[in-house]
């Protein structure tokens, strides 16, 4: 799953039916909700179906703080690809479970900071290729690719992103709110080992998933795991979200809440924490 900001790139909310003549938009199954647009609907964006709002709606009436989750990741994906592409200097991301465009995506922050930045993005919803090919712009000296590919299949991920990303520099990978999708955690764990095998030294994994530390948190996804036929969503513990690092160098603060990652001063104090955990590394 992917600020309260809403979409500026669409002029009106999305029709409940699709576009007869759009071959992309035909695919897309609106009688069952997709993560990547309930987010969306959590977002205050425009790109959902009634079935994606009714599913945001359930998940809200359990556990009112979920937008906030919403918000607080979205913040910290900003917070870290501007470190990356600042401080780091890193200048290319692999952005896999992207979600629908909102403000502030992986390669707007880049770019501005560096021009010269390259990012592919990974989904599987074929709403997400429509909205991509239309929306994900790039600067002249960058470059911006989407594959439409499930987070289940490195080999094919990295092998179509070669197209765009030079694997012998250093690479940042995005998993944000994405392996919570794998319900089995050693997959999980062995498709993020996969994926870095492929980077060099000097590559980045950054990562947050939902946590199990809000009791009314994990109340509301069984419910919308159990009554929604999308794909099921496992929050997972702080520690199994850090054993996703293990053997590379965790930046400060750590694994925290997604609100506390590298968070602004301001005079009310530290935020408060959310249940999305995550963090930054180095590979060796």
């Amino acid at each position: 799953m992917r600020s309260s900001l809403r979409s500026d790139h669409s002029e009106a909310p999305m029709s409940d039916t699709p576009p007869a003549d759009d071959p992309g938009v035909r695919r897309i199954d609106s009688s069952v909700p997709h993560s990547a647009r309930v987010w969306n609907y959590f977002l205050g964006g425009k790109d959902h179906y009634p079935v994606d709002r009714e599913a945001g709606e359930r998940i809200r009436a359990v556990f009112p703080g979920m937008v906030d989750i919403a918000r607080q990741s979205r913040q910290m994906l900003v917070r870290t690809v501007g470190y990356l592409a600042g401080e780091a200097g890193i200048r290319q991301f692999l952005d896999i479970g992207t979600g629908l465009p909102t403000v502030d995506n992986t390669h707007e922050v880049a770019q501005r900071l560096a021009p010269a930045s390259r990012i592919v993005y990974v989904d599987n919803d074929p709403l997400v290729l429509v909205h991509a090919q239309a929306l994900l712009t790039s600067t002249p000296e960058g470059a911006t690719d989407y594959i439409e590919a499930d987070v289940r299949d490195p080999g094919r991920i990295l092998r179509e992103a070669a197209r765009t990303l030079d694997f012998e520099r250093p690479t940042a990978l995005m998993l944000m709110g994405i392996l919570g999708l794998v319900a089995d955690y050693d997959e999980a764990r062995d498709i993020v080992s996969r994926l870095l095998a492929a980077l060099p030294s000097g590559s980045y994994l950054a990562l947050y998933d939902g946590s199990d530390t809000d009791p009314a948190y994990v109340e509301a996804l069984g419910r919308y795991n159990a009554g929604s036929g999308a794909t099921p969503y496992t929050p997972r513990s702080p520690e199994q979200i850090e054993g996703y690092f293990t053997g590379l160098e965790l930046l400060e603060p750590g694994i925290v809440s997604v609100s506390r990652w590298r968070s602004e001063d301001n005079p009310w104090g530290e935020p408060r924490e959310v249940a999305c955990f995550g963090g930054v590394a180095r590979k060796l």
